[in-house]
């Protein structure tokens, strides 16, 4: 069993921003597989899907960002799933946008979910996928991160978060190091 899990906020007014880049990947592979997330539960909406013969499930946790860890902890440990079967999707702003960034394990950067969610699991050893949004240093990094894309940014994003589930589609159905090599490139226009 894996645990593909996105980090945003959730709410309308958070809709289609930034921050929400991996609410929006869980989104892209609930519509491909045709599943509804309308499970609630373990402080998040959920749902459950097959991947080549694997149990998924996809997560979206309610707690807001900075407590993602609460969810993420609550599923891992009542489903007894091992820490390398739980993939984490996340906004980064310090890697370029257009690129995203696949790791096996790490610290939590500047992300405040991820430090959240390594201080609930007291492990860091979970396969994680960054998706690029750059920083803009004229902004305050709270608005711009809050912020929704412009129209040509929505759409270069779009292609960006498709390669995230293609990515997280690989984790489990090949290896962690097959999606490394495949998708840790600089996508472009």
């Amino acid at each position: 069993m894996y645990i593909i899990a996105g980090l945003g906020n959730p709410g309308k007014e958070y809709a289609g921003t930034r921050h929400n880049v991996g609410f929006d990947t869980i989104d892209f592979l609930a519509e491909k597989y045709n599943v509804n997330l309308n499970k609630l539960k373990f402080n998040s909406v959920y749902g459950e899907i097959n991947i080549n013969g694997e149990k998924v499930m996809l997560v979206k946790p309610v707690t807001y960002m900075n407590r993602s860890g609460i969810a993420i902890a609550e599923i891992v440990k009542y489903y007894k799933v091992p820490i390398e079967n739980l993939i984490i999707i996340y906004d980064d702003i310090d890697i370029p946008a257009g690129t995203l960034r696949i790791r096996p394990h790490g610290s939590s950067g500047t992300h405040n979910g991820m430090k959240s969610i390594i201080y609930q699991l007291e492990n860091d050893k979970f396969p994680r996928i960054r998706i690029g949004i750059g920083r803009n240093p004229d902004m305050d990094l709270a608005d711009y991160v809050l912020q929704r894309f412009s129209k040509d940014d929505r759409e270069k994003i779009n292609s960006i978060i498709k390669s995230a589930s293609e990515a997280a589609e690989e984790i489990v159905t090949k290896s962690l190091d097959s999606s490394m090599q495949k998708f840790n490139i600089k996508l472009t226009n």
